[in-house]
C-alpha cells in the first residue's frame, strides 16, 4: 500500500488513544491542517498527534461523529486480508480455549482490534455484521479471510443494523457463501437451541450475553424466573434446566415465543 494520508489531531487529543482507545471523534481533528472533506468514507489514514508523532493506522469516515477508528499501531500494518486473517486466527485461538463447542462470538469489534465488525459462529455457519464504512470497503477481504481460517459451509451478511445509517451505509441481508439453512443450531451452556438465520434479531443470537447467562444459572435453583424480552429463550431455558421451579417468558413477538416452545 502507498503511504497513507495523514490525519492530524488537535493538541492533547491523542491522550485517550495513547491509553488504548481506538476511536477518533471529529472534534478532535485539526481540521485546518487536515480538512475532513479531503477524505473518502472508508479510506485508510495515518493518525498523528499535534507534533507529527505517529499514533496508528486507521480508516476514516469524514461524515461520522466517530470519524476514524484505529486498526493498527504499527506503521507497516494496514487493514487488508493479511491483517484480517491474522486477527481471525488470534480470535479463534482464544475462543477455542474458552468454549468447548464452535458456537460463540468469534469477532467482537474493538475487543478483537477490528472495529465495526462482528462475526458470530454457529458451527459451520457464520453470521457477519459490518457497521462502519471502513469495514464495508473491505467486505470481500473479510469473506476471503473467514473462508481461509474457518472453511465455513456458509456465510451470511446481516448488514441490517440501524447504526449503518450513521455511516451512510445501505441496509441489506446477503448470503455470500454457500446456502444458509432456515434455522441455525446453537449449543450454549449445556442447552441446544435453534434460531432463524435470516429473520432473527441482530446476527440471529445475542452471544454478547453468553457469559452473563452462564453466570445466572447459579442463582435460579428453586426460584420462579421471569424472562422478559425473551426472544428465543436464551435466559429462561437454561434457568429451567438449572432447577428453576417455574419460568415465564414474555416477548412482543409471537414468532419468538413459538420458537421458545420449540426450543
Amino acid at each position: 500500500m502507498n503511504t497513507l494520508a495523514e490525519l492530524r489531531l488537535r493538541k492533547n487529543e491523542e491522550r485517550r488513544l495513547r491509553a488504548g482507545h481506538l476511536w477518533v471523534f471529529s472534534n478532535e481533528v485539526d481540521t485546518k491542517a487536515t480538512p475532513l472533506d479531503q477524505f473518502n468514507p472508508g479510506e485508510q489514514v495515518q493518525v498523528i498527534d499535534s507534533t507529527g508523532k505517529f499514533i496508528g493506522n486507521a480508516y476514516i469516515n469524514p461524515h461520522s461523529l466517530i470519524c476514524a477508528r484505529l486498526v493498527s499501531r504499527d506503521k507497516k500494518h494496514f487493514l487488508d486480508q493479511s491483517l484480517l486473517t491474522h486477527r481471525f486466527k488470534l480470535a479463534l485461538s482464544l475462543r477455542e480455549r474458552l468454549f468447548p463447542d464452535p458456537y460463540y462470538r468469534l469477532i467482537f469489534g474493538e475487543s478483537d482490534a477490528l472495529p465495526g465488525l462482528v462475526v458470530d459462529r454457529f458451527g459451520d455457519v457464520l453470521s457477519v455484521q459490518i457497521t462502519s464504512a471502513g469495514m464495508e470497503t473491505h467486505k470481500e477481504a473479510i469473506i476471503a479471510a473467514l473462508d481461509k481460517v474457518l472453511k465455513p459451509r456458509s456465510i451470511i451478511m446481516r448488514n441490517d443494523s440501524s447504526v449503518r445509517k450513521l455511516e451512510g451505509l445501505p441496509s441489506y441481508i446477503e448470503t455470500v457463501l454457500g446456502e444458509v439453512p432456515d434455522m441455525i443450531d446453537i449449543i450454549e451452556n449445556g442447552c441446544h437451541f435453534q434460531a432463524p438465520a435470516l429473520s432473527g434479531q441482530k446476527t440471529g443470537w445475542f452471544y454478547d450475553h453468553r457469559l452473563n447467562r452462564e453466570r445466572a444459572r447459579h442463582y435460579v435453583k428453586g426460584l420462579r424466573v421471569l424472562d422478559v424480552f425473551s426472544y428465543m429463550g436464551a435466559w429462561g431455558i437454561p434457568a429451567a434446566v438449572s432447577g428453576a421451579s417455574e419460568v415465564f417468558f414474555i416477548d412482543a413477538s409471537a414468532t419468538a415465543l413459538d420458537q421458545v416452545e420449540a426450543n
